[in-house]
């Protein structure tokens, strides 16, 4: 008969993730772990069967730490802006697991979608009740949004981000009525079939 385990799956998991908080996703081996639990690779097959288990388990893990970030922006006074500062947050405090998330393919799966696809059914109800928008306008004003939050965010992770705190509430601030007056004063702009041309002949003068 195998010996018991002495680490529960939770710990195991909790183990992991904090291998990856340190160095990153590619650094989590059987042997890191084992490391990181002061015992050998044995427990952890035992456990999981494969590393590639063992990783969605930590990648399930890692969203759960995000999901605490987002919904505490989403208690905030704007909620989206709220998101979005906690989504920067979190690529300021918690870079690996952002690099997980969003930055690292598995599975032949572009990450990136699959988490802004996550974020959207958290922040969805709060766009349509806040801005008084249909499902399919706040589908449209996230993705916008999402992808200026996201481009700060990979900038902020990659080292190469040159604006302040205030400066990128800015950035979100301006984006955001941008993109909120366009869906509700410029009629099919959410469907992409408004006369571009007009508004645009307005918006100078013509």
């Amino acid at each position: 008969m195998a010996p018991k385990n002495k680490f529960t799956r939770e710990e195991m998991v909790e183990a992991a993730l904090r291998v990856v908080r340190k160095k990153g996703i590619d650094a989590l081996t059987a042997k890191a772990l084992a490391e990181e639990l002061g015992t050998s690779t044995q427990p952890v097959f035992t456990c999981f069967g494969t590393m590639d288990a063992l990783k969605k388990e930590v990648r399930a893990a890692a969203e759960r730490v995000y999901d605490g970030y987002a919904a505490q922006g989403l208690r905030q006074q704007i909620p989206f802006l709220g998101f979005g500062k906690q989504y920067i947050r979190f690529a300021r405090e918690e870079p690996e697991l952002y690099r997980l998330l969003f930055l690292t393919k598995m599975d032949e799966t572009c990450q990136a979608l699959v988490s802004m696809t996550h974020s959207l059914d958290l922040v969805r109800p709060s766009l349509e009740q806040t801005y008084q928008i249909s499902t399919r306008d706040a589908d449209r004003y996230f993705r916008d949004l999402w992808l200026v939050v996201h481009s700060l965010a990979t900038l902020i992770v990659t080292g190469g981000c040159p604006y302040s705190e205030g400066e990128i509430g800015q950035i979100l601030t301006g984006f955001s009525v941008s993109v909120c007056k366009a869906i509700k004063e410029i009629p099919g702009f959410t469907a992409g079939t408004f006369d571009r041309d007009a508004v645009f002949r307005s918006l100078i003068g013509e």
